[in-house]
């Protein structure tokens, strides 16, 4: 039974994590008031949890609740889905940074001004990461079916 509660809590971490950058996504459009600009720290800040809880379900599957250490360390599909996650996580870093950086302003009570230049690399930054956070879901199910098992 706990098995199917860490999967679900892992697949359920998985969905919201998808919905807060597509929820980030709809928001981040230029020029951005007060009251978007503190939502998107608001969300951001949701996001970074729930990539943690994400990794601590999917580590809690590997080492105890899943097919074992040994399985997953063996094949090159569950490899290439954490180095997928990884990717996502550092790509996350480019709009946390900015965000970041409105904190004082926001304090102060002044919308933060974005460049074009800015704001094209979020949304692009965004873009990629709900691209590859789709890709991600089709390696987890190849690898459930045995692709990727080296040996």
């Amino acid at each position: 039974m706990a098995d199917a509660i860490v999967a679900y809590l892992h697949y359920l971490s998985i969905f919201l994590l998808f919905a807060l950058l597509t929820l980030e996504h709809q928001l981040f459009k230029p020029p951005l008031d007060l009251a978007r600009a503190r939502s998107l720290m608001r969300i951001d800040m949701a996001y970074g949890l729930c990539a943690g809880l994400v990794l601590a379900t999917g580590a809690a599957r590997v080492m105890g609740f899943g097919k074992g250490v040994g399985y997953y360390m063996g094949n090159s599909v569950f490899h290439a889905k954490v180095g997928l996650f990884i990717l996502v996580g550092l790509l996350s870093i480019i709009p946390t940074v900015l965000f970041l950086k409105w904190r004082a302003g926001l304090k102060a009570g002044q919308a933060p001004q974005i460049s074009p230049a800015q704001g094209k690399l979020v949304i692009m930054t965004i873009r990629l990461e709900l691209l590859l956070l789709l890709i991600i879901p089709l390696l987890a199910t190849l690898m459930a079916r045995g692709f990727g098992v080296t040996g």
